[in-house]
């Protein structure tokens, strides 16, 4: 669960540091769930993408053979599992559900037999329709992936051509891809763009998300309706390999959430405003050795983010971080205490409605909602 691995012209309008605010901890009911189907083993079980206004969930679940498929959870807690036709049955293979909007429409990516992989949407009524950018590859671990859809049905994703190289895209709700390519991306095998999920496109079209350069560094990078990209780093962002800086998030105003790490890969969270002003922050009790730190993943319409924070025993833990900068962490009942283990929220409503993932003792994942 932990980030994955990401200096071009840096476009930033302005840098305030946060202070340190007073930590809380939190009250908010929680309530555990998991996916019928889901397996009990290893790496197995739950796993959540995001939330919807209305409290809807999606995400994927993994299988006893370790074969993903989608769901969405109504906010009433029934539980809809879904495969696209012609998913791969092997073992990594299946249907991932990455992101959906208000109306209940979902977007993810789906492997099939041989590993290649293609980008789906589903409407709220079940009816899938596939596809593909049309520079993908078509071989193992090569294709197009839907990360999150916008309430006008527009998609931002991702595809890897037959090299391994990644870029970005944007489809609109009649279908039509538009390809892009920050200035300054990599090029070769597994570099360049990697969109975000569920929150990386805001209702104008804006989409946040990062890219590695040709050292395999991350730069955080916001693409406007228009096609114009502005590149950005935030503060003390490290400059080697997989460090750097993540856009996971962007709200309606165009304020971007994110997380980058130091050239100790200590990791940090940032807001980014429209004016391009950072403001940085930690947990207080986050860690400070290597991996560990604060991730924010997911920030709402008034400004609130959360996310989840690493502390000296590698045990993870959620946050949520009000828009005046108080901070309330939190963890799951049955969160495991191990390494590795603990709470990984993965975004928040408007009405402040938490959802994620936590992993227990076993190493088993599960998902949540806090109200």
């Amino acid at each position: 669960m932990k980030r994955s691995s990401a200096l071009t012209l840096v476009l930033l309008t302005g840098l305030v540091t946060a202070s340190p605010h007073a930590q809380a901890q939190s009250h908010h009911p929680i309530t555990t769930f998991d996916v019928p189907g889901a397996g009990s083993g290893e790496g197995q079980g739950t796993v959540v993408s995001g939330i919807t206004a209305d409290g809807s969930v999606a995400g994927w679940y993994i299988d006893a053979n370790n074969v993903n498929h989608a769901f969405v959870r109504s906010c009433n807690g029934a539980i809809t599992k879904f495969d696209v036709p012609g998913a791969g049955k092997g073992e990594g293979q299946g249907t991932v559900a990455l992101g959906m909007n208000d109306a209940g429409a979902i977007t993810g990516r789906y492997n099939v037999s041989n590993n290649a992989f293609y980008a789906y949407v589903r409407s709220s009524d079940g009816k899938i329709t596939t596809f593909e950018a049309p520079g993908a590859g078509t071989g193992a671990f090569q294709g197009t992936a839907g990360g999150n859809i916008n309430p006008a049905g527009e998609i931002s994703g991702v595809w890897v051509d037959a090299t391994l190289a990644r870029h970005g895209y944007v489809r609109d709700a009649s279908g039509n891809i538009t390809e892009y390519d920050p200035p300054g991306e990599g090029t070769g095998a597994h570099q360049g763009v990697y969109t975000s999920t569920f929150y990386g496109l805001n209702p104008d079209g804006v989409v946040a998300a990062q890219y590695t350069d040709s050292n395999d560094a991350f730069h955080g990078f916001v693409r406007a309706r228009n096609g114009v990209i502005t590149t950005f780093d935030a503060p003390r962002a490290g400059t080697g390999d997989s460090e750097g800086t993540l856009a996971p998030g962007i709200n309606p105003s165009g304020t971007i959430i994110g997380n980058y790490a130091d050239e100790n890969f200590v990791y940090h969270g940032f807001l980014r405003a429209p004016n391009g002003a950072i403001t940085t922050f930690d947990v207080p009790v986050a860690g400070t050795g290597a991996g560990q730190g604060t991730t924010p993943d997911g920030i709402n319409p008034s400004g609130a983010t959360t996310g989840y924070y690493t502390d000296r025993k590698n045990l993870n833990h959620g946050f949520v971080r009000d828009s005046d900068g108080s901070l309330t962490t939190f963890d799951a009942p049955g969160a495991g205490t191990g390494d590795g283990q603990g709470t990984f929220p993965a975004g928040n409503n408007p009405s402040g409605t938490i959802t994620g993932t936590y992993v227990d003792g076993n190493n088993v994942n599960h998902g949540f909602v806090r109200n």
